[in-house]
């Protein structure tokens, strides 16, 4: 093997001045080892010094015929900072050429250009600051990304066909199963909006490597990248799914019951008076909420052949009273039947089209109501009835330690998945009119960002300019039930901040059920006492979020440690 004696560092990267400072390292490193090297940028001439490898620094450029005559190599800004005399020395010892660099298949090139796509189970918190997230993470990297959200209100900042085509990675950060038809024949990498927020650097590294061609738009994801999607797969994953597809009929449904009861609380039983109307609109969104859950969960798992096995399923659910478990076991059923069949059944390719708009929905369709009339249906109704009397019955001491542990769980991971299982139980139980634990649910979400906001005021001198700005922004969505806005705090900090919020969570669980509180909406934070009659209580409901806020941030005050700045003496 030719040994290197002297090597060029060309700089292709938009974080300009971080890529020369790392240049500038490596250069050192490669002194100290015996090397003689100059640094370039991309646009400069080449010198006139003759070099025998040339190393890029950020990525690989797109036009490379100015360094035919020479062995290249390229070291990303990721991998300098993480360890540049390990990146230099796996540069050196495997450098290629211009003509072997263009031959390579495009996955095994260096990427630049990304697309995303972010979705989360309610589309309001996570979807945007993942997308956030992934977009600063870009650009200290280096690379080029286009993020597309789909939030509560719709898909926005929707991607071009032209921009996945110039895309070299596609990155689906999504706790809920999006259309990926667009994407396929892309190299595609899936994670949670999590792990795109939390470990941003790592996922863009990640996608790097194991990021693989989407053959089909139902490809497995569990089997395509395993490592990287632990955080939400499998059942978890498509529970969420079929949540965050059910929300929007619980909070339809649930308001305009609770307008019903603007006009008094009998004024709904006079047939024809808009009282009537309007609680007859709200008990019909009611009534799609089982069905709903139940068929975008078979979605999420067969894709829409499993959508009509799944929506009827959960219409059988409802027949049989067994609510919102029964909506959730004819879901999964309904789901795993339609994709066993959709996998074993062979046609010819004349007849394949047939298969899932006629013959997987027909016999999923056939075997879930068989199984929900003759199997499950009525045991799940049994238990449900049994916790329907349960949670009726139970007495204050029970009410509290409910309250106590919902409103917990909401503050233990900040829309983590300890997070929304709370989140999915409370809003299941809306359907037997069981009100308590959605408003200690919503209390407790609360207290974390509105806890962080208020440390902030009374220890302003712990934290930097910045963590003030972020403890202002975090007032604003802890009222809208945004509990993510803790999430800085957390990430920065979680031995201090996760239990400062568990207290103040806790205690706010605790009277919002000793308060006898209710709550007919799952969701708007502070801003539901907008609706009359959308909590009982009012008042003591305030009282509750407040003093589990200030228990937070009175902690939290205390036990957060003041910023150290050093400073070097001339």
């Amino acid at each position: 093997m030719q040994t290197i004696k002297s090597l060029l560092f060309v700089i292709n990267s938009q974080q300009y001045v971080n890529a020369l400072i790392l240049a500038k390292k490596l250069a050192q490193i490669a002194q100290q080892q015996g090397y003689d090297s100059a640094i370039i940028s991309v646009q400069d001439e080449l010198p006139e010094q003759d070099f025998d490898t040339v190393v890029f620094i950020g990525q690989t450029p797109s036009q490379l015929d100015a360094f035919n005559d020479y062995a290249v190599a390229t070291i990303s800004l990721q991998q300098a900072m993480d360890n540049a005399e390990q990146s230099l020395q796996e540069a050196l010892s495997n450098p290629t050429t211009v003509a072997q660099l263009a031959t390579q298949p495009n996955d095994q090139r260096q990427a630049q250009n990304f697309v995303a796509v972010t979705a989360c189970p309610t589309g309001v918190a996570h979807t945007f600051m993942a997308a956030e997230a992934l977009q600063q993470g870009a650009a200290k990297l280096g690379y080029r990304i286009q993020v597309e959200t789909q939030g509560s209100v719709g898909a926005k900042n929707i991607l071009t066909d032209e921009a996945i085509a110039a895309a070299d990675i596609v990155i689906l950060a999504t706790d809920i199963e999006v259309n990926t038809d667009r994407f396929v024949g892309k190299r595609v990498y899936r994670c949670g909006t999590g792990f795109a927020l939390k470990q941003t650097d790592k996922a863009f590294a990640k996608a790097m490597t194991e990021a693989k061609v989407l053959e089909s738009s139902k490809q497995n994801s569990q089997k395509t990248n395993q490592d990287a999607n632990k955080e939400k797969t499998g059942v978890y994953k498509h529970l969420l799914t079929g949540v965050s597809f059910m929300l929007p009929m619980v909070v339809a449904g649930g308001l305009l019951i609770a307008l019903s009861l603007c006009f008094g609380l009998n004024a709904a039983e006079q047939a024809g008076s808009l009282a009537a109307v309007l609680k007859q609109i709200g008990a019909a969104a009611f009534s799609l909420m089982v069905p709903m859950l139940a068929g975008y969960i078979a979605y999420s798992i067969a894709d829409r052949p499993g959508l009509a096995p799944g929506l009827v399923g959960g219409l059988i659910a409802t027949q049989l009273n067994a609510g919102f478990l029964g909506g959730i076991v004819a879901g999964f059923l309904a789901g795993y039947i339609a994709l066993f069949l959709a996998k074993k059944i062979k046609l010819p390719t004349s007849l394949e089209a047939l298969k899932p708009i006629l013959i997987v929905p027909l016999l999923g369709t056939l075997s879930v109501g068989l199984i929900m009339f003759y199997v499950v249906g009525h045991p799940v109704a049994q238990i449900f009835e049994m916790m329907k009397d349960f949670l009726n019955n139970m007495g204050t001491t029970n009410a509290v330690l409910m309250g106590i542990v919902l409103a917990s769980m909401m503050c233990i991971d900040l829309g983590g998945p300890i997070n929304k299982a709370a989140y999915a139980f409370t809003v299941g139980l809306l359907t037997t009119n069981t009100y308590m634990p959605m408003a200690a649910t919503m209390a407790g979400g609360m207290v974390p960002a509105i806890g962080m906001a208020i440390a902030t005021l009374l220890a302003k001198q712990k934290f930097n300019q910045s963590e003030r700005d972020a403890g202002k922004a975090a007032f604003v969505l802890g009222l809208c039930f945004i509990s993510e806005g803790a999430i800085p705090f957390a990430a920065k900090d979680p031995i201090r901040v996760i239990p400062a919020c568990i207290a103040g969570g806790a205690v706010t669980g605790a009277l919002v059920a000793l308060f006898h509180c209710e709550l007919v909406t799952p969701h708007g934070g502070i801003f539901v006492l907008l609706i009359p009659n959308a909590i009982s209580h009012a008042w003591l409901y305030l009282a509750a979020i407040a003093i589990g806020s200030c228990i937070t941030g009175v902690i939290y005050a205390l036990l957060k440690r003041r910023e150290v700045v050093e400073v070097q003496a001339a």
